[in-house]
């Protein structure tokens, strides 16, 4: 059945498990944070597809990541400042604009990642993600490592490697943790 889910049509893609900063200042985005505070729901990210971050409402791509508001403050001219932590995934059904040029969609939620051990092919990618982590800073290490975990490994490489946007929505859209890590093996070499 499918779920409707206010979006935040963003130039940046979220990941499953991964932090986003951002700001908000756009009215329709303050309406969305209060309405997700109220409710205590999340929402969903999407890279934008056609538009842009500001203004007009954005079309949003066929796949994002629900959004939970981890942390919140204020920033340089009184910005609101949220801390984003990447959920489940979502396949968007169909979209609509609210009278405040918030876009919203009926989601499909993705099935979850199965819990797969890492494949002797893929070791390497464990020990690049273990060499990157131990050059990050403390405060932005995951707050747990499963280094023999397929899915993890991948969406932490995902996140932390320099990826274009259009590379990491690939990795988004893939339900394979394999075929991921293989994706993340060509984009290395």
């Amino acid at each position: 059945m499918p779920e409707t889910l206010p979006l935040f049509p963003l130039n940046a893609v979220l990941l499953p498990g991964a932090a986003l900063d951002l700001r908000v200042f756009e009215p329709r985005y303050l309406d969305l944070v209060r309405e997700c505070g109220r409710t205590g729901r999340g929402f969903g990210v999407c890279l934008i597809a056609r538009g842009v971050e500001v203004g007009a409402p954005a079309v949003p791509a066929d796949c994002g990541t629900e959004a939970r508001i981890e942390d919140f403050g204020t920033g340089a001219g009184g910005l609101l400042q949220l801390r984003l932590r990447g959920a489940r995934r979502f396949s968007v059904l169909a979209t609509r604009v609210r009278g405040n040029g918030l876009v919203e969609a009926d989601v499909d939620w993705r099935v979850p990642d199965p819990p797969d051990r890492l494949r002797p092919e893929h070791a390497l990618l464990g020990e690049v993600l273990r060499r990157i982590l131990e050059q990050v800073d403390a405060g932005a290490r995951p707050p747990e490592e499963r280094f023999d975990e397929a899915a993890w490994v991948g969406w932490r490489l995902a996140e932390l490697l320099p990826l274009l946007p259009p590379q990491r929505q690939r990795l988004l859209e893939e339900d394979d943790p394999a075929r991921r890590l293989d994706e993340l093996l060509r984009l290395l070499s």
